[in-house]
């Protein structure tokens, strides 16, 4: 059985953060729109070639974007609203804008960002796009073409990744002043897609991954199936092209069974999340269809357990020797991943570097499972070091202590209950303190100056002993409190000059964490 290794999609930033450092330049004004293009170019051939170095099969292409994936989709399909078609003809800065907003007086502009709204229930935030009953759809622009071209251009098998057409709609929201709903305007967006599939057809690809995440979610059936029926009826009639089927963060469940009746060419399953799916995948997906197993969480930052994940492949395998080809890949984008473990080598322990997973690291998992399912000698070492790792953190008192495990089990109702009432506690704090009814504070930290963060970047580069570092914070903090006493204050802050960060600065204080230098 030929197995393929892919991945759902990269991490967009950087291994030094240079789509933020190109991005930020160009909205200051010291980037050239050409330089961030031609910036951003170099990034991708960078992580194409990054992903290609560990043998993936197929690298995915379109998943760059410079803020928002489900802006791009918008963007890309004309879906802009009109307060940003005066903005540099619907260009960039109009991309820009609905992203982050505009104000700029000299040429009369000032207009707010789209809503801002999480990405399922993950971290990230999209862009909501905004649809009017008189919405007009156009291919405005040829980003993933134009990005598949690249990386074709450069001898890789790629293979496009779209934001399905259904799921767009379903993550926009209504214009203001419009009464329709975006899932009514379903099938004058159709032709859009038709229109960039039948490009990318011309261009080469053979497959485009169609990602659909809200097949995770619990559907109106009676609303939702109609519109993927309508939807992949249209894509099919594009020649030449196979599409995946993707959703992540979660199971199909009660969507999958009408979902493997679509006229696709492969559906791809979130086996981490969505594991319990397996099972019914694997009685109603039809031996025509591509299965592709998310066996790498996407999400997080933990060595897979590749022993358990094989097992879980050799299922799928046996179970489909006559089918179409399975795929390896990861559970959803690996854009929820920091970068790589590489720069942590030196910085954090050997026994926590063992455990760490990210980006990079998850795309070597994936293809030591594809080289495993087909020879199991050929990638015995990088299998036996895995679990060992994966052992190591189960079994670490740095996990699970069990002086801490014996006190939690120790615990009773008194140990919830204060020894005083509210109302002794308050006398006794108000006796101590001697504060007026309403006393003056700042709360919390005060500005890190200039200064300030010179000498931080002085003392981490070893221009500052830890002594002088030390003295100067001391100066800084007596200048911050003495100012405040001047001032007439009742409670007093020291400024909080030492930290850089307040979750870092206490993380580091404590045991049970650690801090990368470029968990990015």
């Amino acid at each position: 059985m030929s197995i393929k290794s892919t991945i759902l999609g990269f991490p967009r930033m950087g291994s030094d953060r240079q789509l933020k450092k190109l991005v930020e330049g160009f909205w200051s004004g010291k980037v050239t729109e050409q330089e961030l293009a031609e910036g951003s170019k170099q990034l991708r051939a960078d992580h194409w070639a990054l992903q290609a170095s560990y043998g993936l099969s197929e690298v995915p292409v379109g998943d760059f974007s410079y803020y928002d994936h489900v802006l791009d989709a918008a963007f890309a399909a004309g879906i802009i609203p009109e307060r940003y078609q005066q903005v540099d003809n619907a260009g960039t800065q109009a991309y820009f804008a609905m992203g982050r907003g505009l104000q700029n007086k000299s040429i009369g502009i000032d207009v707010p960002s789209l809503e801002m709204k999480k990405w399922f229930d993950t971290n990230y935030h999209y862009m909501v796009p905004e649809v009017a009953d008189n919405q007009v759809f156009s291919l405005h622009s040829t980003k993933v073409v134009d990005e598949f071209k690249e990386a074709k251009a450069l001898g890789y098998a790629a293979r496009p990744v779209v934001l399905g057409p259904v799921s767009l709609l379903a993550l926009s929201k209504t214009a203001k002043g419009s009464s329709t709903k975006p899932l009514d305007h379903l099938a004058r967006l159709l032709p859009v897609y038709v229109e960039l599939f039948g490009q990318l057809a011309a261009a080469g690809a053979e497959w485009v991954q169609v990602d659909e995440p809200v097949l995770s979610l619990d559907l109106d059936v009676a609303v939702y199936q109609p519109a993927f029926a309508q939807a992949y009826a249209e894509f099919a009639q594009v020649s030449g092209l196979k599409y995946l089927l993707t959703s992540y963060f979660g199971r199909l469940g009660d969507n999958l069974s009408w979902a493997a009746t679509l006229p696709v060419h492969g559906i791809h399953l979130d086996l981490v999340r969505g594991a319990a799916d397996l099972d019914s995948a694997l009685e109603v997906i039809p031996a025509d269809k591509v299965i592709s197993a998310g066996l790498i969480n996407g999400r997080n930052i933990w060595k897979a357990n590749l022993d358990k994940q094989l097992a879980t492949l050799a299922t799928i395998t046996s179970a489909r020797q006559s089918a179409a080809p399975v795929w390896v890949s990861s559970s959803c984008s690996l854009l929820h991943s920091p970068h790589s473990l590489k720069p942590e080598v030196g910085h954090l322990d050997e026994e926590t570097l063992g455990w760490l997973s990210f980006a990079e690291e998850k795309v070597e998992e994936i293809t030591i499972l594809a080289a495993a399912i087909a020879d199991r000698d050929s990638v015995a070492e990088q299998l036996q070091r895995n679990a060992a790792n994966v052992l190591s953190r189960q079994q670490s008192e740095r996990i699970t202590r069990p002086a801490v495990q014996q006190r939690l089990a120790a615990l009773d109702e008194s140990s919830y209950t204060r020894q005083a009432a509210f109302s002794v506690r308050q006398a006794v704090q108000r006796d101590t303190l001697k504060l007026p009814l309403f006393p003056t504070t700042t709360i919390g930290s005060f500005p890190q100056t200039a200064e300030v963060r010179k000498a931080r970047a002085q003392f981490r580069k070893g221009a500052l002993s830890q002594e002088e570092y030390l003295q100067f914070l001391d100066v800084e903090t007596r200048k911050c409190i003495e100012w405040q006493d001047e001032a007439g204050l009742d409670v007093l802050v020291h400024g909080e000059f030492e930290r850089t960060d307040m979750v870092e600065f206490f993380g580091e204080h404590l045991e049970g964490f650690v801090f990368t230098k470029r968990g990015w």
